[in-house]
């Protein structure tokens, strides 16, 4: 969960398009990948990936499915070759 501390920080920080989540667990890839969505939408990006890996899949069903739920996404597909294919996802934030 963000405080109102790590707000302003987000705010100040530049904000890039990706985040890397391989090799995490689910349990700790959920909190990075909620502050990443939140400070990628407030740097004002409209387009980001999430590169999860291929692996087992785990990790990409269960990011997949926490980004379906969540208010600041407006869609989800699989990422073109040149983001990572299989291994990333590419996600529409709303605007």
């Amino acid at each position: 969960m963000l405080t109102n501390k790590n707000m302003s920080k987000a705010k100040t920080e530049r904000v890039g398009d990706e985040i890397d989540l391989h090799g995490l667990t689910v349990d700790e890839a959920i909190p990075k990948l909620e502050e990443f969505i939140y400070r990628a939408f407030q740097a004002g990006h409209y387009r980001v990936w999430v590169v999860h890996g291929k692996g087992t899949g785990v990790l990409r069903q269960e990011m997949r499915r926490y980004l379906s739920k969540h208010a600041l996404v407006r869609s989800q597909r699989p990422a073109d070759p040149q983001h990572g294919g299989a291994g990333a996802t590419q996600v529409e934030l709303s605007d």
